[in-house]
């Protein structure tokens, strides 16, 4: 008896496992493509071409997508058959899709070269070239709307609402690029210093613009994705419209002047060639061009630095080498440049800082994915500090391997340093590695070791909550870090709760109680020369230096604005004294974002103590008056509170001082939230963005208390009416 017979294939079938065939014969060619598709250029086999009823050996493009593509693209549609289907009847020379299977198309093929040929990027294109593409932007808007795919929910209904749209563009670049990268990327982002909230924020900000009638868009016209072809008319064909769309045609002209990276010379002749085509076909598309072509540009480059920094963390992790290194570095650090004002970034970290991030991501991920051992992120112990029996030279490695790692929200950007919270095997709570960023511009000096102050308070057994100091060291190029305890809630998803508004009445207590524990930490091992100078004094110099100190362009505004010089600022402050106290270490910096509500506790923990120095005790207590916003009823309970439970030594004459030292902080905020609005450093920072929001009124009551009157800045450039 012989073998059963099989079944025959079915036509359908047939037709799949000849395509099938004929795309793995396609893989191995040589591929061209970018980063959503391979692309494929072969000769059509007799099978697939009597599928396709088109002669054997015929060129077509098979399309293949890339299952490892990051997710950094807008895409209304799905469907880029649906879409070509569409353009056909205006743009008959573009690609045609003969078939589409399971993750691949076939296209015919668009014989030709691309235009990044002739014309690499950053080189002018030839006029008539650029005729030609003005005019296949303008045929583009003809392509009608019942022809193509439907849109998704929550589409401008009005297809006019040039607002609406862009909204819209800033909705989805958040839903379809930022959110799906969180998980991988948000740690880095926010290292970069872009927050989670960048394009939310930008969408609020879109301002009302010219209506103008939507159509098709290409959106991603760049120099590979257009064909020149000698001898056809029209010369140019554009290819790859899986990113189509259907909106304000502005957006497909500024997507195209971003992307083409036109030398600057050739960017007016584009647009004034784009808006003459396009009037002819749709005049009403270029209502409001020159006010809005910026507004769809800014948006462009805000979008762009998700896609470029995730591609240059993504390559650079494949090949960790000096020379990548590099590479990434400027890719990141162009791309932050161009999105720092559309997304209202306060301060691009310069490249030392973007190499340092960028490091620490990928060789934490390399150490991950390759399994090397964990003491491969190499470092050095720093002997100013100890070693510690309960944090051992291993859970500094596995500290810093989780550093790289550290999602979004355990990433907390200061005013001069990067904090990224982590767990530590063997550890009980997290941890926090601190580095001090590359570019600080802090005009207040520090003047004792952090980690000192933290060592001096952990042994002397007072009672105030501060971070222990648990390790410090220096890891690639000698940077620094330090990993302190963390104090803020162990669930990643919930940031420190700061009293931003003012304490509570027994938060109020809690901070008394531990600025007067501070009065019996030993500080002579900190400051040995301490009282060497009367502290007022001393600190009236320190703020002449300051104010000397300040860049000319701070000093010039300064004048204009009716702050003295620091020669007369010396001898306005000459004027003024306090009664001599008892010294005690201060914290120095008691602002709201230093101190963090302790879960579960009735208290407070004290951070950040790098501005600590050794003074009068007075001084600690109105400074933080001065930076946090307490209630007159607060304000009175710390200062009775403080009276009663400080040593007396420590309080002599304080009813009488506490007024002048208040008067001091204010001239100094009037100097420094002023050197903050010129160089605009650390404005991502909240405490001073709090403090130059209320720049006015710092300004009038420093002015006013030192008898000086406010003079008028009506005209002055950007920075003065700024400030």
């Amino acid at each position: 008896m012989g073998a059963p017979s099989l079944p025959r294939p079915t036509p359908g079938e047939r037709a799949r496992r000849e395509m099938e065939a004929f795309v793995r014969l396609a893989r191995q060619g040589r591929p061209t493509g970018g980063h959503h598709h391979r692309n494929h250029v072969v000769p059509l086999t007799e099978p697939v071409a009597a599928l396709l009823g088109r002669e054997p050996g015929t060129l077509v493009t098979v399309r293949i997508r890339r299952t490892d593509a990051l997710p950094v693209v807008i895409r209304t549609w799905d469907d880029e058959t649906r879409v070509l289907d569409a353009v056909a009847h205006v743009l008959p020379e573009a690609p045609r899709c003969l078939f589409a299977g399971d993750g691949f198309a076939v296209h015919s093929h668009v014989e030709g070269v691309p235009l990044s040929g002739p014309y690499p990027d950053g080189t002018p294109v030839d006029p008539l070239h650029v005729a030609a593409l003005a005019d296949l932007l303008a045929r583009t808007t003809r392509v009608r709307r019942a022809a193509l795919p439907p849109l998704p929910s929550g589409w401008p209904g009005h297809h006019a609402d040039s607002q609406g749209f862009l909204r819209t563009l800033a909705r989805l670049a958040n839903q379809q690029i930022r959110q799906p990268n969180v998980a991988g990327f948000g740690g880095l982002f926010a290292q970069l210093g872009i927050p989670e909230d960048a394009l939310t924020r930008l969408a609020a900000r879109v301002p009302a613009m010219a209506r103008r009638p939507f159509g098709l868009l290409h959106t991603d016209l760049h120099r590979d994705n257009l064909i020149l072809s000698h001898g056809r008319v029209p010369p140019l064909t554009c290819v790859d419209w899986e990113l189509a769309t259907y909106g304000d045609p502005l957006h497909d002209l500024a997507t195209h002047l971003v992307r083409m990276r036109y030398p600057a010379h050739q960017r007016d002749a584009v647009v004034d060639a784009w808006a003459a085509a396009v009037e002819r076909v749709r005049p009403a598309a270029v209502n409001g061009l020159a006010r809005d072509l910026r507004h769809y540009v800014a948006f462009e480059r805000a979008q762009s630095v998700y896609p470029d920094v995730m591609r240059a963390a993504t390559e650079l992790a494949r090949t960790q080498d000096q020379k990548n290194l590099d590479g990434a570095t400027s890719r990141v650090h162009r791309a932050l440049r161009a999105a720092a004002e559309p997304l209202g970034l306060a301060d691009v970290p310069d490249g030392t800082e973007i190499e340092r991030i960028l490091f620490r991501w990928t060789a934490s991920r390399t150490v991950v994915a390759r399994g090397r051992p964990r003491g491969a992120l190499a470092w050095t112990w720093d002997p100013r500090l100890p070693r510690r029996d309960d944090f051992p030279e291993r859970a500094v490695s596995d500290a810093l391997m989780a550093e790289g790692m550290a999602p979004a929200g355990r990433v907390f950007k200061g005013t001069a340093h990067l904090n990224s919270v982590v767990r530590v095997p063997g550890v009980d709570q997290p941890v926090v590695v601190r580095r001090r960023l590359a570019r600080v511009c802090r005009r207040e000096p520090s003047f004792l070791s952090e980690h000192a102050v933290l060592r001096a308070i952990e042994r002397s057994g007072v009672p105030v909550h501060a971070p222990r100091a648990l390790a410090l060291g220096h890891s690639h190029r000698g940077q620094a870090f330090a990993i302190h305890t963390y104090v803020g809630p162990d669930d990643a998803d919930r940031p420190p709760d700061h009293p931003v508004h003012g304490l509570l009445p027994h938060e109020a207590d809690a901070l008394v109680d531990q600025l007067c524990a501070l009065a019996d930490v030993d500080y002579r091992e900190l400051d040995p020369v301490a009282g060497e100078e009367v502290f007022f004094t001393w600190l009236c110099d320190q703020l002449v230096l300051l104010v000397a100190g300040l860049p000319k362009e701070s000093q010039q505004l300064a004048r204009q604005l009716g702050l003295p010089d620091a020669e007369r600022l010396r001898q306005i402050l000459s004027r003024h004294g306090v009664g001599e106290r008892s010294l005690a270490l201060l914290h120095g910096d008691l602002n709201p974002w230093n101190l963090v509500r302790r879960e579960g506790a009735r208290g407070l923990t004290v951070i950040d103590w790098e501005m600590a120095l050794v003074g009068d005790p007075l001084y600690d207590l109105v400074r933080h008056l001065h930076l946090t916003p307490n209630r007159p009823e607060i304000r009175e309970r710390m200062f009775r509170r403080w009276e009663r439970r400080m040593p007396a030594r420590c309080t002599a004459g304080w009813q009488r001082d506490w007024r002048v030292y208040g008067w001091l902080e204010t001239v100094r905020s009037a100097y420094v939230d002023l050197d903050r609005l010129v160089t605009r450093a650390g404005l991502d920072a909240p405490n001073v963005r709090r403090a130059v929001d209320s720049y006015a009124t710092t300004l009038a009551v420093a002015t006013g208390s030192l008898g000086l009157p406010v003079r008028s800045v009506a005209g002055a450039h950007p920075g003065r009416a700024r400030a």
